[in-house]
């Protein structure tokens, strides 16, 4: 015998059904049927997150059963929402040392569509859009002076929305690392404000208070102004990796032109595997 309910039935619904079956066909298996419930479109299951992650789906399965990735269970079966695995996988790229980087920037690169090239910092940071010096003093300047800066080169088409979408995520958790770097960027994307995605970079003269670990001040501002979510995370990781090579951030303080610190910035990409 079936029996069928959805998650309107109470427990004891469910029971009298159970009862009633027992008493009128005590030889029969119960078998019971839950709704398959329609999966949201962003939504990942096992098998589509663990091709994502590029790991096997019982290897996904123990992450979320021991709480390492974001999901819920919906009738018994994992489901992730993509927005809030872009969200993991930022934390995890901001948590990661170099050779993690690498890792994790090989997965987004082998998740990318074949159209697409990979990921060159260079060719997101255009000399325009390289701020030295950069004359912010206070948290609130730094946000929308680059801002503005990058609406002037036609890169950024509303910096007051922008500035304010980041004002928001840095209020949320802040950006700032502790080698003086922060990467500012809003929790989505904002594919209505920027034509195409692009890097901006300000660097100060001076470190600011900027909500860095450990009071560490911060001197150089990339902001990330990005599409979608899948090739954010791609520049997130790639910048990330970039920002960890040996003397690359000392050069960039020391670079007096903003041609100069594009120089400095593509050389250094150019040697990342």
């Amino acid at each position: 015998m079936v029996i069928k309910w959805d998650d309107s039935a109470s427990n004891g619904e469910i029971e009298k059904a159970v009862l009633l079956r027992t008493e009128f066909y005590p030889s029969q298996p119960i078998s019971f049927i839950t709704p398959d419930y329609p999966m949201a479109e962003e939504d990942f299951d096992i098998m589509s997150l663990a091709a994502y992650l590029h790991l096997n789906p019982e290897q996904v399965r123990k992450m979320a059963d021991r709480n390492k990735l974001p999901g819920r269970r919906v009738s018994g079966k994992w489901r992730f929402s993509r927005p809030e695995i872009h969200q993991w996988f930022e934390k995890r790229i901001g948590l990661s040392d170099e050779q993690e980087l690498v890792e994790v920037d090989k997965v987004l690169e082998r998740n990318q569509t074949a159209t697409n090239e990979p990921v060159r910092i260079p060719e997101l940071l255009s000399i325009d859009n390289i701020y030295v010096p950069f004359l912010a003093r206070t948290k609130s300047s730094v946000i929308k002076q680059i801002c503005d800066l990058t609406g002037q080169t036609g890169r950024l088409w509303d910096p007051s929305k922008m500035s304010e979408a980041i004002k928001s995520r840095e209020e949320l958790h802040p950006t700032a690392l502790g080698n003086g770097v922060a990467l500012l960027h809003p929790r989505r994307p904002m594919p209505t404000i920027l034509g195409d995605p692009f890097l901006a970079l300000g660097v100060t003269t001076s470190g600011i208070p900027f909500g860095g670990p450990r009071g560490c001040l911060t001197d150089l501002f990339f902001l990330i102004g990005s599409t979608d979510e899948s090739f954010h995370l791609r520049v997130l990781a790639r910048l990330s990796r970039l920002i960890q090579q040996p003397d690359l951030l000392d050069n960039i303080r020391s670079a007096e032109t903003p041609s100069a610190t594009w120089q400095t910035i593509q050389e250094v990409d150019e040697g990342l595997e």
